[in-house]
């Protein structure tokens, strides 16, 4: 299928503008803040309640945003972890898609600061992401919990909630019962068909992936870590049902589709959906276009179905 029309027009007014360094050529600090203006606080998006809260880690308060729905009652709760290549992105560029989650999921989402790099590399963010899993187990009642306990992030953040689910069943730590990957890192083999295909002018880039993986994770031995590269665990039995969802003019397609596959293959309940004509971080787009949207919306109704 060809690129979403919505994508097209946008691709063509960038090529049209003064043209921006590459990620890859920016500072963390400035991809930090390029990233920002890519995906505003949208503060018209209604929500039942925001509030935000400092959980303890292993290396300092961990920053949450908790996002509640309008109604009485006990829900589901969703661990949210944010996209951004394990260097960029923070509590405000996950803002408007926790705040729809929460809203028409009808799930309290717990949004997730963890630590960055270079400031702070693998695996730190994984430590910090396993401590919001343990917190959200111990604070229940806070969260107005339902018992059902679900983790969800984009690419980086979906390798991040990967990581969490074999991490907790190596330590025998809080069940979870759902786990929703969107556009997730699954692997370090930047070598894929979909890198071939789609690794440039589609956003995303092999050359950022390359320099998120240097920032992140500069030992290329503990790249292949299974909390690094989840598709590299040899053991994928038991994890929680799963909902991975991949993009075709994504690099990250491929490794999306072969985790997938693993899970299946191992007895994991899997639903897979690639959405045609669809760039990486498209759920970005979701307030603005509506081939992004459906992607959004069809993802939240799962996350509802699975932690109500």
């Amino acid at each position: 299928m060809p690129l979403s029309p919505e994508y097209q027009a946008m691709f063509e007014q960038l090529a049209a503008a003064e043209p921006a360094p590459p990620l890859w050529e920016m500072t963390p600090e400035q991809g930090r803040e390029m990233y920002r203006l890519a995906r505003p606080v949208i503060e018209e998006l209604p929500i039942g309640n925001v509030i935000n809260h400092d959980i303890p880690g292993p290396e300092g308060d961990i920053p949450v945003r908790i996002y509640f729905p309008a109604d009485a009652g006990s829900f589901g709760t969703l661990l949210y972890f944010h996209g951004g290549g394990w260097v960029i992105g923070d509590l405000d560029t996950c803002d408007a898609v926790c705040r729809e989650i929460s809203l028409l999921g009808n799930v309290t989402v717990v949004s997730v600061d963890y630590r960055m790099a270079p400031e702070a590399r693998y695996p730190a963010a994984v430590d910090d992401c396993y401590a919001a899993l343990e917190w959200a187990k111990e604070n229940e009642d806070l969260l107005k919990a339902n018992g059902k306990l679900g983790v969800a992030g984009e690419s980086a953040g979906g390798n991040l909630s990967a990581a969490l689910t074999l991490k907790s069943k190596d330590l025998n730590g809080p069940k979870i019962d759902f786990q929703c990957l969107l556009y997730p890192v699954t692997d370090c083999d930047l070598t894929r068909q979909s890198y071939k295909d789609n690794g440039e002018g589609f956003l995303l880039e092999t050359q950022s992936m390359l320099w998120f993986w240097e920032t992140y994770c500069p030992n290329k031995e503990h790249r292949e870590e299974p909390y690094a590269s989840p598709l590299r665990s040899t053991d994928l039995s038991g994890l929680p049902k799963a909902l991975v969802v991949t993009a075709e003019f994504d690099p990250l397609r491929d490794e999306g589709e072969a985790y997938a596959k693993e899970l299946e293959k191992t007895g994991v309940q899997v639903e897979y959906k690639c959405y045609e004509g669809m760039v990486h971080d498209f759920f970005s787009t979701a307030a603005a276009f509506e081939s992004s949207r459906v992607g959004l919306l069809e993802t939240i109704e799962t996350i509802k179905t699975e932690l109500s």
